[in-house]
């Protein structure tokens, strides 16, 4: 690292102040910068509110360097870039008010300027600079104090290593940043990491079954959800889980009312007549979540996060927009735990799905950072939940890394290939997307087996309410099963024909092929990956991400029919 340049300013009394080396008046500050770790503690003199911090360093990028970009959360775009690309932002109507309440909930919109600049890209919790192999890898050891992003302007040269700090007021000594600094090749890299981490593997080593989300979204009921867990028999011996997804409550928010006209039974028989098959039941929670109809919501409408105003503030905005319940609110915390304790010991599911996890930390508050709140979130869910397992979803991983057993490192799939209109209007980097979707499996692979398992979302082989091809629906497939180990269908598998089962079968199992490398190539346009297979054969995958041709089928065996 050279030319180190620490910028510091901070509020005292509404009058802001900037440390002039490692001192100032309220404030002074203790470094290390060197080859293996960039760490800095602060030390205030009385109370102080944190404006900005970050690290500016010269950095040589060459020309064939590769800049990883870890999205925000979950869903967000994730890839290696290139000097002459340009990473997309949301596009100017999206950003514009009041457009910017809906599409900028999920995303870093609200502490992060989009700069749609060749060579300048923005990376969250980790980054690599990738050249022949070699990996220069930055990565935080913890987000707690707030989350650590890295700026790379690779044709100014250079690297920026700045934390959130929005919100944040110290009256003691505060290890800001963490940041350890590894050489090496892939593997050592992320072992590396996560070794300093103190993280353990993960105590699940693979998912594979059903979830109900992507065939009928909320229109589920009893009758469609023992017709397809009946018709799962076909996989029997590959799959273990079977999960029950959004459409089974009243409204979100209210977990313990399923709806009596589509779950007559209850939700403790669903979970029953699951465990009868021998599958782990699984079921999905937005935990944060109230939908603005909702039970909870009416009932107690000073739960949820409000803004400066006193207005509530608006987390999701899907089922008609939902708030967020307020987790430093003692009676919040007791509602939770209560509902994970039905939901798990009285109802007797296996594992949670927890999604829209980010709207908890959209907005500092208390004094705390974005990160601060989201790290005490997710190690509040994994009190609530003891032992059982968690998949987390819509979450900055960071936060979810040594809390969830598994998470989605991709953003939802779409039932068409192609996408819709909202892809190709990019109101944000979190936008369902088949390609991207598979984009971030291939550039977040390294996550799976080492600090969770990794989840890409479904995959498919049905032929109705869907548009793929079968060169798609095998793409897809495979993607996924190379890159994670949550291999889930949303299919009423009565639709299969018998290549499709094998197929299916073939897929819910381990993968035995490892990863050497992938790259864009063509402009973008292409990707090729080099895969080991279990007999030490190279093989090389390729496709044309925009329409799913390529030799997929060929390298993995799949010869449906149709």
């Amino acid at each position: 690292m050279k030319d180190v340049r620490l910028i510091c300013k901070y509020k005292h009394n509404g009058k802001e102040y900037s440390l002039t080396g490692n001192y100032s008046e309220y404030l002074d500050a203790e470094y290390t910068v060197n080859d293996d770790e960039i760490s800095l503690t602060l030390k205030p003199k009385a109370l102080v509110e944190l404006t900005t911090a970050y690290f500016e360093f010269d950095h040589d990028f060459k020309d064939d360097d590769k800049f990883f970009a870890n999205g925000y959360q979950s869903w967000t775009t994730s890839r290696e870039y290139k000097k002459t690309d340009v990473a997309l932002g949301i596009n100017k109507l999206a950003k514009m008010y009041p457009f910017i309440k809906l599409s900028g909930t999920s995303s870093d919109v609200w502490f992060c300027e989009d700069k749609e600049i060749p060579g300048v890209f923005r990376s969250h919790c980790y980054t690599y600079i990738k050249n022949d192999g070699n990996f220069l890898f930055l990565g935080s050891l913890t987000e707690k104090q707030g989350y650590t992003i890295f700026k790379a302007d690779m044709n100014a040269g250079t690297l920026i290593v700045e934390k959130d700090v929005e919100g944040v007021v110290i009256d003691s000594d505060y290890n800001l940043f963490n940041v350890v600094i590894l050489r090496g090749d892939e593997n050592y890299v992320f072992d590396r990491y996560f070794e300093l981490m103190g993280v353990k593997k993960p105590k699940i080593d693979h998912l594979a079954g059903y979830t109900s989300w992507y065939n009928y979204f909320q229109k589920i009921n009893q009758d469609i959800i023992y017709r397809d867990l009946d018709a799962m028999d076909v996989c029997k011996e590959e799959a273990n889980i079977f999960q029950i997804d959004d459409g089974y409550e009243t409204f979100v928010g209210d977990w313990l009312d399923p709806n009596p006209a589509k779950f007559p039974d209850g939700m403790k028989a669903v979970a029953e007549r699951i465990h009868n098959k021998g599958y782990m039941a699984g079921i999905w929670i937005a935990p944060f979540s109230v939908q603005i109809k909702s039970r909870t919501f009416k009932e107690h409408p000073d739960w949820v996060i409000r803004d400066e105003k006193g207005k509530p503030v608006l987390g999701c905005v899907g089922w008609g927009g939902a708030y967020t319940l307020d987790i430093y609110n003692p009676e919040v915390r007791e509602y939770i735990r209560h509902f994970f304790d039905v939901i798990l010991n009285d109802w007797g599911y296996d594992m949670v799905k927890l999604d829209f996890l980010y709207s908890e930390c959209m907005f500092p508050r208390n004094g705390k950072s974005r990160g601060t709140i989201m790290c005490e979130a997710m190690e509040f869910l994994r009190e609530c939940c003891g032992d059982k397992l968690i998949l987390g979803c819509g979450v900055p991983l960071g936060a979810a890394f040594g809390i969830v057993d598994a998470c989605r490192i991709s953003c939802d799939v779409d039932l068409s290939y192609t996408g819709k209109i909202y892809n190709k209007l990019h109101v944000n980097n979190e936008i369902m997307s088949a390609q991207n979707a598979m984009n971030n499996s291939i550039f977040r692979r390294q996550l799976n087996g080492r600090v969770f398992t990794n989840d890409p979302d479904v995959f498919f082989f049905r032929y109705s309410n869907l548009k793929f091809n079968m060169d798609q629906k095998v793409l897809l497939g495979f993607i996924n099963h190379i890159c994670g180990d949550v291999l889930f269908v949303s299919d009423n598998m009565e639709e299969y024909y018998p290549d499709d089962i094998e197929s299916v079968k073939t897929f819910f199992r381990k993968s035995e092929y490892k990863i050497l490398d992938a790259n864009y190539t063509d402009n973008n346009k292409k990707i090729i990956m080099k895969l080991l297979d279990k007999d030490g054969n190279v093989q090389m995958l390729w496709f044309d991400m925009a329409t799913g041709f390529g030799n997929q089928k060929t390298i993995c065996k799949v010869f449906p029919l149709r």
